[in-house]
C-alpha cells in the first residue's frame, strides 16, 4: 500500500516523516548490534576478544574522535614560598615560577 503523499497534509506528512525517522532509527540500531555480534564472531574465529583487539568495546569516542574525558595532570612543581601553588610543567610557566627561576632557583629545587 502506497501512501498518496500528494493528497496529505502538512501535519499528516511531518507525521509519516516522524514515523520514518523512528523506523530509520530502530533499523539502525539493529544493524549496529548485528555488527557487533558479527565482529565479536570473527575476532572469537581468530582466538580474541573484540576488547582485545579494540582496546575496548564500551569505549566512547569524544573530544574530536579522542577516548574518555580529559584528565588532569599530576603537578611537577611546587612553588617553595607557597606549598598550595602547583605547576604540572605544561603550558604557560606561572609567576611564581618565573619569579624563583629570576632569583637564582632552579626546577630542580622546585621539582615535587
Amino acid at each position: 500500500m502506497k501512501p498518496d503523499l500528494k493528497s496529505m497534509t502538512r501535519k499528516e506528512l511531518e507525521k509519516l516523516k516522524g514515523q520514518i525517522d523512528k523506523a530509520l532509527d530502530k533499523l539502525a540500531a539493529k544493524d549496529k548490534k548485528n555488527a557487533l555480534a558479527a565482529a565479536e564472531k570473527a575476532a572469537a574465529a581468530h582466538g580474541f576478544s573484540l576488547a582485545e583487539i579494540t582496546g575496548s568495546v564500551a569505549e566512547k569516542k569524544t573530544r574530536k574522535g579522542k577516548p574518555g574525558p580529559k584528565t588532569a595532570s599530576a603537578p611537577k612543581y611546587r612553588n617553595p614560598d607557597n606549598p598550595d601553588q602547583t605547576w604540572t610543567g605544561k603550558g604557560r610557566q606561572p609567576e611564581w615560577f618565573k619569579a624563583a627561576i629570576a632569583s637564582g632557583a632552579t626546577p630542580d629545587a622546585m621539582e615535587i
